[in-house]
């Protein structure tokens, strides 16, 4: 999200939320899932573990290479989550929701709302980085932003044909640092499997270290 867009970002998060993250990236999705479906109830006002409960299933997704799963589900988490984040305090978690939303949106084809939500996603960090340049996390989503459209091959384009691509550019800079976490991700957690089965066996790369 990821981290990258997409983001699982840990220096805003508390230490129930960090306890969750780690679960969600051990591979363990479903039980990642459950835990931030949790905190979510115990306060329906914090948008904080919605957006990683979406997350979750998302990775859960990719993990299974499967752009339906859940998808009802990581939909109606993402809206719950924005409409958490609406009040004064809680652009950070708009922001990250407009990410991982952005990022659904262009996986099923449409590239025109993606990048609505990857700009807004874009501009509530410059907000937050001109009111208060700590925010590293902040920092963080511009970057990968701005290596989205590094990767979408984009940006040394001529300024005309970037006009004309500045919608699915945008869509794409949000999807593709979300699908490269993810892609990590779902081959650490298939390489942890591969280790728990067959503990004695290391990779030829592990055994030269």
């Amino acid at each position: 999200m990821p981290a990258v867009l997409g983001f699982i970002l840990l220096l805003q998060g508390s230490a129930p939320l960090r306890a969750g993250l780690d679960t969600l990236y051990s591979g363990d999705f479903e039980r990642a899932a459950a835990y931030f479906a949790g905190l979510a109830a115990r306060d329906t006002t914090d948008p904080a573990p919605v957006v990683f409960q979406a997350g979750a299933y998302i990775w859960w997704a990719a993990a299974l290479d499967s752009s339906e799963f859940e998808l009802a589900r990581i939909d109606s988490l993402l809206d719950v989550a924005l409409r958490r984040a609406q009040p004064a305090g809680a652009e950070f978690w708009r922001a990250t929701a407009l990410g991982y939303r952005a990022r659904q949106r262009e996986e099923h084809g449409h590239s025109f709302s993606a990048a609505k939500d990857a700009k807004a996603m874009r501009d509530i960090y410059r907000r937050l980085l001109a009111a208060d340049s700590s925010c590293a996390d902040c920092y963080l989503g511009l970057g990968v932003y701005d290596y989205g459209l590094a990767r979408a091959g984009l940006r040394s384009a001529p300024k005309d044909a970037r006009s004309r691509e500045a919608p699915r550019r945008d869509a794409v800079a949000a999807a593709v640092t979300q699908r490269a976490a993810l892609r990590r991700t779902a081959s650490s957690s298939r390489r942890g499997d591969r280790l728990r089965r067959y503990p004695g066996r290391r990779s030829t790369r592990e055994s030269a270290g």
